[in-house]
């Protein structure tokens, strides 16, 4: 075990963890909300430092990124635990349960994310699948080694951190996904267990310091209404309208038995984030046949996707190659 960061010691033993709004006040020999962090003795480890439960090469358009080296791969690893508790969780084997892992340094890491560059047309690590926020000290240390190598790091994460964490970590990563899983605190205390508000400032620490993405799973009944939607819509166009946001079609899944996402909620959803955001997709559902990359000024095809499959058409030097409009994509 690796002793966990952001932490402070209390009497009779006790510890009370800072790495997230959860606040976790841990009495000696209990474990966080996250079951990833536990108090012996007094001391707050890390039980999850170099444990791996996943690990493969994945696209990039899977975290998902859009804009961020479109077609290429990356390197993607999970451990286990998380500091939400959502019901319809996608991933509940590995963050909620007790998978099988295997010990990996962050130099073996590092060194397989190599290998991969090499083989692979991999950029980077995404850690991902589980909650990487709850894997801090070993995400922080693997990034920094990573980083020094050229690599590409990326976080696929529901954004809940305090701020002092993440702007420690956040110089070392390039890319973030962040599920904004609803916009009402009643949302997320429901159905998430979490809160709303750290999610929204971690958005807007992130938005302007390294490449940012959005995805909001559309729960039908529980958050896909005009209103949400448009209020998710305005404040992060406030934000900045090139911030690509993805809306994901839920099924059924973990401990949430709610019918799938209909299509024209999702359609709907579309419809009320383009008068406003520029670059608006739509995910678990290929039947509206949606993921390509217009320029926003021309509609001029800028990058072809069908499932995984990517190819880069219309963009020169990061600018629209038909009205030179300059577009935001990593590449």
């Amino acid at each position: 075990m690796q002793e966990a960061r952001f932490y402070e010691k209390q009497d009779d033993n006790r510890v009370w963890c800072r790495l997230c709004p959860q606040n976790c006040h841990i009495q000696p020999g209990h474990a966080g909300f996250c079951r990833a962090r536990k108090n012996e003795g007094g001391t707050l480890y890390s039980l999850n430092y170099g444990r791996i439960s996943s690990c493969g090469i994945d696209p990039i358009e899977k975290k998902p990124l859009y804009h961020f080296y479109p077609g290429s791969n990356i390197l993607s690893v999970g451990t286990y635990g998380c500091n939400f508790h959502c019901g319809f969780c996608q991933n509940w084997q590995i963050a909620h349960g007790d998978p099988s892992t295997r010990e990996m340094a962050p130099q073996e890491l590092v060194a397989s994310a190599l290998l991969a560059a090499e083989q692979a047309d991999s950029v980077g690590i995404a850690f991902t699948y589980s909650e990487p926020l709850v894997w801090y000290e070993y995400v922080y240390d693997t990034a920094r080694l990573s980083h020094e190598k050229g690599l590409k790091n990326v976080l696929v994460t529901n954004g809940s951190i305090r701020e002092e964490p993440l702007m420690e970590l956040l110089p070392l990563i390039d890319a973030m996904n962040i599920d904004v899983k609803g916009f009402t605190g009643e949302y997320y205390r429901k159905i998430c267990h979490g809160r709303l508000a750290p999610v929204k400032r971690t958005v807007e620490l992130v938005h302007n310091r390294c490449h940012l993405e959005v995805t909001t799973l559309l729960v039908p009944t529980l958050n896909d209404s005009d209103g949400e939607v448009a209020a998710l819509v305005d404040w992060l166009a406030g934000l900045n309208p090139e911030i690509p946001i993805h809306f994901s079609r839920y099924f059924p899944q973990y401990q949430m038995d709610l019918p799938p996402t209909p299509l024209e909620s999702l359609r709907r959803a579309r419809e009320i984030a383009c008068r406003k955001l520029k670059y608006v997709y739509i995910g678990n559902a290929p039947e509206l046949d949606d993921d390509n990359t217009y320029c926003p000024v021309c509609r001029n095809l800028l990058i072809w996707r069908s499932g995984y499959q990517t190819r880069v058409r219309g963009l020169e030097n990061g600018c629209c190659s038909r009205c030179g409009a300059r577009i935001p994509v990593v590449v």
